[in-house]
């Protein structure tokens, strides 16, 4: 667990540095907050039962991936990519998966961009790479996913028909939320907002198309 908490730490100094330069280089900072998440200790192991997987330490490295978790909430959704393609660009950053659910929302509405990283942890004896989830989005689909949980969460997954419809036509309302707010910001912050970055990088679409043809095995939940 110490190690997964280092590689989450790791994560998040590396967007701190990011958040803290913008805010002192420039007018503008593409950041709003940071939030980690580690999972607990019986959180795992009641998912490696679920999963039917072997309680071994080596198991839960290899199918467990959301152990240390890093969720980045961005202004608008140029920002989160531009924000992505500095984190991930660093030499020491390595990209294990990216599923893109801006592009292609899932069909309840949800709306992020994911990923797996793995950053090396330093420690006084050996260095341990460690898997971390990381999430991007901006503040109107943090609210949106937010309420889903919670929603989900009092219903114990038995949504009622009409608190689902309530919840995709939501979705739709915080995407045009997203695509107005992204417009008149490029009107008012034509330096730091490129109108033609309104999608993923070229390199984000690169790895998606990487990873979709590569033959590893899907581990993100």
């Amino acid at each position: 667990m110490m190690e997964y908490k280092f590689g989450m730490d790791e994560v998040e100094t590396k967007i701190s540095i990011l958040q803290e330069e913008f805010t002192h280089l420039h007018d503008y900072n593409p950041i709003e907050h940071v939030l980690t998440r580690l999972k607990t200790p019986e959180s795992i192991l009641e998912k490696v039962r679920r999963r039917g997987l072997d309680p071994s330490f080596e198991a839960i490295r290899d199918n467990i991936t959301d152990i240390a978790g890093v969720r980045v909430a961005c202004s608008f959704v140029r920002d989160v990519y531009n924000v992505y393609d500095m984190l991930t660009s660093q030499p020491d950053v390595e990209v294990l998966q990216v599923k893109d659910y801006i592009e292609n929302p899932k069909p309840n509405g949800y709306r992020s961009l994911h990923g797996l990283v793995r950053v090396p942890v330093h420690l006084s004896d050996r260095i341990v790479p460690v898997t971390v989830e990381l999430q991007l989005r901006t503040v109107a689909m943090d609210f949106w996913a937010s309420l889903e949980h919670k929603i989900y969460y009092k219903y114990r997954d038995s949504v009622p028909e009409d608190l689902l419809v309530q919840l995709q036509d939501a979705a739709r309302t915080a995407a045009d939320l997203d695509e107005r707010m992204g417009a008149l910001h490029v009107q008012t912050h034509r330096e730091f907002a490129d109108p033609q970055r309104h999608g993923p990088t070229d390199d984000v679409v690169r790895q998606l198309q990487e990873l979709r043809d590569s033959q590893q095995v899907n581990r993100f939940i």
